[in-house]
Protein backbone atom coordinates (compact mmCIF):
# COMPACT_ATOMS: atom_id res chain seq x y z
CA UNK A 1 0.00 0.00 0.00
CA UNK A 2 2.74 2.48 0.96
CA UNK A 3 4.72 1.69 -2.21
CA UNK A 4 1.59 2.14 -4.34
CA UNK A 5 0.80 5.49 -2.73
CA UNK A 6 4.38 6.75 -3.15
CA UNK A 7 4.46 5.73 -6.80
CA UNK A 8 1.11 7.43 -7.35
CA UNK A 9 2.52 10.60 -5.74
CA UNK A 10 5.52 10.41 -8.07
CA UNK A 11 3.27 10.01 -11.10
CA UNK A 12 1.08 12.97 -10.13
CA UNK A 13 4.13 15.19 -9.64
CA UNK A 14 5.78 14.27 -12.94
CA UNK A 15 2.62 14.18 -15.10
CA UNK A 16 0.47 16.91 -13.56
CA UNK A 17 2.90 19.09 -11.61
CA UNK A 18 2.83 20.65 -8.18
CA UNK A 19 -0.40 22.54 -8.91
CA UNK A 20 -2.40 19.27 -9.07
CA UNK A 21 -0.43 17.49 -6.36
CA UNK A 22 -2.65 16.88 -3.35
CA UNK A 23 -3.68 13.93 -1.20
CA UNK A 24 -7.05 13.52 -2.93
CA UNK A 25 -5.45 13.29 -6.37
CA UNK A 26 -2.72 10.92 -5.15
CA UNK A 27 -5.30 8.64 -3.52
CA UNK A 28 -7.32 8.64 -6.75
CA UNK A 29 -4.29 7.68 -8.86
CA UNK A 30 -3.25 5.04 -6.30
CA UNK A 31 -6.76 3.54 -6.36
CA UNK A 32 -7.25 3.90 -2.62
CA UNK A 33 -9.51 6.02 -0.46
CA UNK A 34 -8.10 9.23 0.92
CA UNK A 35 -8.79 7.79 4.37
CA UNK A 36 -6.50 4.87 3.59
CA UNK A 37 -3.80 7.29 2.46
CA UNK A 38 -4.12 9.23 5.73
CA UNK A 39 -3.49 6.04 7.70
CA UNK A 40 0.10 6.16 6.38
CA UNK A 41 0.62 9.85 5.62
CA UNK A 42 -1.18 12.44 7.79
CA UNK A 43 -0.80 15.21 5.20
CA UNK A 44 0.73 16.09 1.86
CA UNK A 45 4.04 17.20 3.36
CA UNK A 46 4.49 13.85 5.12
CA UNK A 47 3.84 12.13 1.80
CA UNK A 48 6.36 14.39 0.08
CA UNK A 49 9.03 13.73 2.72
CA UNK A 50 8.56 9.97 2.30
CA UNK A 51 8.87 10.35 -1.48
CA UNK A 52 12.08 12.39 -1.07
CA UNK A 53 13.45 9.73 1.30
CA UNK A 54 12.69 7.06 -1.31
CA UNK A 55 14.41 8.96 -4.11
CA UNK A 56 17.45 9.72 -1.93
CA UNK A 57 17.71 6.01 -1.10
CA UNK A 58 17.55 5.20 -4.83
CA UNK A 59 20.33 7.69 -5.55
CA UNK A 60 22.42 6.28 -2.72
CA UNK A 61 22.01 2.77 -4.15
CA UNK A 62 23.01 3.96 -7.63
CA UNK A 63 26.14 5.67 -6.30
CA UNK A 64 27.02 2.71 -4.09
CA UNK A 65 27.02 0.50 -7.18
CA UNK A 66 29.00 3.08 -9.17
CA UNK A 67 31.62 3.42 -6.42
CA UNK A 68 32.09 -0.35 -6.36
CA UNK A 69 32.39 -0.40 -10.15
CA UNK A 70 35.20 2.18 -9.91
CA UNK A 71 37.60 -0.29 -8.28
CA UNK A 72 40.63 -0.83 -10.50
CA UNK A 73 39.82 2.11 -12.79
CA UNK A 74 41.80 5.30 -13.40
CA UNK A 75 40.76 8.55 -11.76
CA UNK A 76 39.14 9.90 -14.92
CA UNK A 77 37.30 6.63 -15.56
CA UNK A 78 36.10 6.62 -11.94
CA UNK A 79 34.83 10.19 -12.20
CA UNK A 80 33.04 9.23 -15.40
CA UNK A 81 31.33 6.26 -13.73
CA UNK A 82 30.18 8.40 -10.80
CA UNK A 83 28.98 11.20 -13.08
CA UNK A 84 27.14 8.76 -15.32
CA UNK A 85 25.36 7.18 -12.36
CA UNK A 86 24.18 10.56 -11.05
CA UNK A 87 23.12 11.83 -14.48
CA UNK A 88 21.33 8.59 -15.37
CA UNK A 89 19.47 8.67 -12.07
CA UNK A 90 18.40 12.29 -12.61
CA UNK A 91 17.43 11.68 -16.25
CA UNK A 92 15.15 8.74 -15.41
CA UNK A 93 12.39 11.02 -14.18
CA UNK A 94 13.51 14.63 -14.73
CA UNK A 95 10.14 16.27 -14.03
CA UNK A 96 9.83 14.37 -10.77
CA UNK A 97 13.40 15.33 -9.83
CA UNK A 98 12.68 19.01 -10.53
CA UNK A 99 9.48 18.95 -8.47
CA UNK A 100 11.22 17.27 -5.55
CA UNK A 101 14.13 19.73 -5.76
CA UNK A 102 11.55 22.52 -5.31
CA UNK A 103 9.94 20.72 -2.37
CA UNK A 104 13.33 20.12 -0.74
CA UNK A 105 13.85 23.89 -0.67
CA UNK A 106 10.35 24.51 0.72
CA UNK A 107 10.27 21.92 3.49
CA UNK A 108 12.45 21.85 6.66
CA UNK A 109 14.51 18.87 5.56
CA UNK A 110 18.02 19.81 6.63
CA UNK A 111 18.67 16.64 8.72
CA UNK A 112 17.43 14.33 5.94
CA UNK A 113 19.35 16.14 3.21
CA UNK A 114 22.48 16.41 5.36
CA UNK A 115 22.41 12.65 5.98
CA UNK A 116 21.89 11.97 2.29
CA UNK A 117 24.70 14.35 1.32
CA UNK A 118 26.99 12.71 3.87
CA UNK A 119 26.26 9.27 2.43
CA UNK A 120 26.97 10.47 -1.10
CA UNK A 121 30.13 12.17 0.15
CA UNK A 122 31.37 8.92 1.68
CA UNK A 123 31.02 7.14 -1.68
CA UNK A 124 32.94 9.87 -3.47
CA UNK A 125 35.65 10.05 -0.79
CA UNK A 126 36.13 6.28 -0.98
CA UNK A 127 36.75 6.58 -4.72
CA UNK A 128 39.03 9.61 -4.38
CA UNK A 129 41.09 7.94 -1.66
CA UNK A 130 42.17 5.29 -4.18
CA UNK A 131 43.71 8.08 -6.29
CA UNK A 132 45.09 10.25 -3.49
CA UNK A 133 48.54 10.48 -5.13
CA UNK A 134 47.05 12.12 -8.23
CA UNK A 135 44.85 14.58 -6.34
CA UNK A 136 46.13 17.96 -5.23
CA UNK A 137 43.00 18.95 -3.28
CA UNK A 138 44.12 18.97 0.38
CA UNK A 139 40.87 17.68 1.93
CA UNK A 140 39.06 14.78 0.26
CA UNK A 141 35.81 15.33 2.18
CA UNK A 142 35.67 18.97 1.08
CA UNK A 143 36.62 17.94 -2.45
CA UNK A 144 33.80 15.38 -2.52
CA UNK A 145 31.27 18.01 -1.39
CA UNK A 146 32.54 20.49 -3.98
CA UNK A 147 32.39 17.91 -6.77
CA UNK A 148 28.83 17.04 -5.81
CA UNK A 149 27.84 20.72 -5.89
CA UNK A 150 29.52 21.24 -9.27
CA UNK A 151 27.88 18.15 -10.72
CA UNK A 152 24.43 19.17 -9.46
CA UNK A 153 24.84 22.68 -10.84
CA UNK A 154 25.92 21.39 -14.26
CA UNK A 155 23.11 18.83 -14.36
CA UNK A 156 20.49 21.44 -13.40
CA UNK A 157 21.88 24.26 -15.56
CA UNK A 158 21.15 22.75 -18.97
CA UNK A 159 18.44 20.07 -18.89
CA UNK A 160 18.24 20.12 -22.70
CA UNK A 161 21.82 18.89 -23.14
CA UNK A 162 22.41 15.22 -23.84
CA UNK A 163 23.51 13.07 -20.88
CA UNK A 164 26.85 12.44 -22.62
CA UNK A 165 27.51 16.20 -22.97
CA UNK A 166 26.67 16.81 -19.32
CA UNK A 167 28.82 13.87 -18.28
CA UNK A 168 31.79 15.28 -20.19
CA UNK A 169 31.40 18.69 -18.55
CA UNK A 170 31.05 17.19 -15.06
CA UNK A 171 34.14 15.03 -15.54
CA UNK A 172 36.22 17.92 -16.90
CA UNK A 173 35.18 20.21 -14.03
CA UNK A 174 35.85 17.57 -11.38
CA UNK A 175 39.17 16.47 -12.87
CA UNK A 176 40.40 20.06 -13.19
CA UNK A 177 39.39 20.82 -9.61
CA UNK A 178 41.03 17.70 -8.21
CA UNK A 179 44.33 17.92 -10.08
CA UNK A 180 44.95 21.67 -10.37
CA UNK A 181 48.59 22.27 -9.39
CA UNK A 182 48.74 24.10 -6.09
CA UNK A 183 51.59 26.25 -7.43
CA UNK A 184 49.13 27.99 -9.77
CA UNK A 185 47.52 29.62 -6.74
CA UNK A 186 48.88 32.96 -5.62
CA UNK A 187 51.13 33.16 -2.55
CA UNK A 188 48.37 34.07 -0.06
CA UNK A 189 46.15 31.27 -1.35
CA UNK A 190 49.06 28.80 -1.05
CA UNK A 191 49.61 29.86 2.55
CA UNK A 192 45.90 29.41 3.36
CA UNK A 193 45.83 25.95 1.77
CA UNK A 194 49.00 24.94 3.63
CA UNK A 195 47.61 26.21 6.93
CA UNK A 196 44.36 24.29 6.43
CA UNK A 197 46.20 21.10 5.52
CA UNK A 198 48.35 21.33 8.67
CA UNK A 199 45.37 22.17 10.90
Amino acid sequence: MVAAILEAAARVLEREGLERYNTNRVAEVAGVSVGSLYQYFPNKDALTVALIERTQADLDAALTAAAKACEGHTLIASLRLLARAAITWQARRPRLAAALDYEERRLPLAPLLDASGAAIGRHVVAVLRRHAREITAPDLAVAAADIRAMAQALIDADPESSPSDIEERVVRAALGYLTMPIKTLNASDQAAVGSKARG
